[in-house]
């Protein structure tokens, strides 16, 4: 649209729900230490209430049609979305926008969920198996946006002040940032009149012609190449990240890298489930995962172990990845990453809020939206020799190690990782 706003859809006419998701390009690789954890700090916000809801009728009026609806917040988007019969996308439509255009950001709302924010912090801290991502992280890029919490800290969100969340608001919440997807039971010309009409409240496409900007690919620092990173925690497991620099989210080989993690931790058959739970019985939990940001990348292999068998894990992890960057996967292991990752992406699609999610997120972060077949024809042609290569390039950079257990000392796992 003229103001820069970016509407798209996806008929799916077999079904009877419609899916709305507003994408805002926005979200903690945007914030400076004084501000950090502000997008998931405004994320809450914008549920306390607008010009014409209470925050009890904000959710009380898609809970009274059945429906559902929620927020998250990432490193580098936010996401808005509802889920109702597609009878009553007009009104989720009406009560989604309403959030972006018109909430009202008193001095109350923000003290009042200032403390919500706090408490889902202390739980994050609470939780080992979740926490162990974020220090990952943290040791990988260090003290840098992308390396920081979505959270914040306690300290930075205690001292953000209204004013501070307000103008964070004002600055990134402009229609060019902003991407409206729909999947359901629509017609595309009715639900952009739709949202037109909705969203143009208070003024909120009055702008002079904006252009959209795909985030640029900036390339990132890793300080953390090669470290560890302990927080020294009475627990009963010891929970493990073991990682390397991965890819960036727009490079061609990321469909060899969703077969090459799939391989590796991606299910049952998997060489870290095999090796290090059926053969040995060394976890309950252990799987493999690539991120991918603008610029950036990981792929690291997370484990669950009791503590005094985190050395062993984490030497089997080690192997597995010089293995394979020696000799690569056999034809059996790719043939069947490569069914679980098309098979796992088309029953992924099976609902609208799925479609919903793959059309706005890729507008946002690509800029286009590859058809659902062209993705499936990407896998299915990924070879055995790119994946080998893929496993070279990546397992050739010194490992990154995080570990959140009762472990005082880094050494030991420094000479098991050198």
């Amino acid at each position: 649209m003229p103001s820069g706003l970016r509407i798209v859809t996806e008929e799916v006419s077999t079904s009877r729900s419609a899916a709305v998701g507003i994408w805002a390009n926005v979200g903690s690789r945007d914030e400076g230490k004084t501000v950090a954890g502000a997008s998931h700090f405004l994320e809450h916000l914008l549920f306390k209430g607008t010009k014409t809801r209470t925050a009890l009728e904000i959710s009380s009026s898609i809970e009274a049609v059945g429906g559902e609806m929620n927020a998250f917040t990432g490193q580098e988007y936010t996401c808005f979305y509802a889920r109702v019969i597609d009878t009553d996308l007009p009104l989720a439509v009406d009560v989604v926008t309403d959030l972006i255009t018109s909430s009202t950001f008193s001095a109350e709302d923000v003290d009042s969920e200032r403390k919500v924010v706090l408490s889902e912090i202390a739980v994050r801290d609470d939780d080992p198996s979740d926490y162990i991502h974020e220090l990952y992280l943290d040791t990988y890029y260090g003290d840098s946006p992308v390396g920081r919490s979505i959270l914040g800290t306690v300290d930075s969100i205690n001292k953000m002040p209204r004013n501070s969340i307000y103008n964070y608001y004002k600055k990134h919440y402009q229609p060019e940032n902003l991407v409206v997807s729909v999947a359901g039971n629509v017609k595309h010309k009715k639900v952009v009149k739709m949202v037109e009409e909705a969203i143009s409240k208070d003024g909120f496409l009055d702008v002079p012609n904006n252009k959209h900007e795909v985030r640029g690919a900036t390339p990132i620092k890793t300080p953390g190449l090669g470290e560890v990173g302990i927080i020294d925690r009475k627990t009963e497991q010891a929970h493990i990240l073991y990682g390397f620099p991965g890819l960036a989210r727009s490079d061609d080989r990321r469909f060899a890298l969703s077969v090459l993690a799939s391989a590796i931790g991606g299910g049952m058959a998997s060489r870290l489930f095999q090796e290090i739970r059926e053969k040995r019985g060394l976890a309950y939990t252990t799987y493999a995962y690539p991120q991918q940001f603008a610029g950036t990348g990981t792929l690291a292999f997370y484990a669950g172990c009791r503590t005094e068998k985190a050395e062993e894990v984490i030497k089997l992890m080690r192997d597995i990845s010089e293995s394979v960057a020696q000799h690569g996967l056999t034809d059996e292991e790719i043939s069947r990453a490569k069914g679980a990752v098309t098979g796992g992406l088309i029953l992924g699609q099976e609902d609208t809020g799925s479609r919903m999610s793959r059309i706005g997120k890729s507008e946002l972060v690509y800029g286009e939206i590859m058809s659902f077949d062209d993705i499936l024809s990407k896998v299915r042609s990924v070879t055995p020799e790119q994946v080998h290569q893929l496993a070279r390039d990546l397992f050739s950079a010194p490992a990154t190690l995080a570990l959140v257990g009762p472990f005082r000392s880094k050494a030991k796992f420094e000479k098991v990782i050198s």
